[in-house]
């Protein structure tokens, strides 16, 4: 793993919109992979020590993926996310809201725009995340999102690294 990789992170608050840019030195079809499977994405996606747990997933067109993030304390943060575009191994949409234990969602949510592209052995991904409200992207960013997705992305760089070994 090299420690030159791009990570840009740009909140635009008139926008409501959180612009994303990271490199991984990964093959573009296992960073797809980590990105669309449930077994892979539980490895990563939360900050440590926090898990993922997902319950559900279905991506594909209108499938969905109900998951939560646990704390330590096994407190439970629940969000679903409803794939509303998907064009394999370069890009996928989804809504992304948060919910109870139960799958009732919150007012708000959040469309998320993944774009892959790979170059020289290695994959930059952009991801671009319009909040519905400002109340909302404000609220992310109170739970740390942006701490939160940079630790994550170390998660997922040490996962590529291993899966890239098998």
């Amino acid at each position: 793993m090299t420690n030159d990789l791009q990570f840009d992170f740009t909140l635009d608050k008139a926008a409501k919109t959180v612009f994303i840019t990271r490199e991984f030195d990964a093959e573009l079809s296992l960073v797809w992979d980590a990105f669309t499977t449930a077994e892979i994405l539980d490895q990563w996606v939360a900050p440590k020590p926090w898990a993922s747990r997902t319950k559900f997933m279905d991506f594909k067109e209108g499938g969905r993926r109900f998951y939560a993030m646990v704390s330590p304390e096994g407190l439970e943060r629940w969000a679903i996310q409803t794939y509303t575009s998907i064009s394999p191994k370069t890009n996928f949409k989804m809504f992304n809201v948060f919910a109870d234990k139960d799958e009732n969602p919150e007012p708000h949510g959040s469309n998320w725009d993944y774009t892959f592209s790979e170059e020289n052995g290695k994959t930059k991904v952009h991801i671009t995340i319009y909040n519905e409200s400002l109340e909302r992207m404000e609220r992310m960013i109170e739970m740390g999102f942006k701490e939160g997705y940079s630790i994550t992305m170390i998660n997922l760089d040490n996962l590529l690294a291993a899966l890239s070994k098998k």
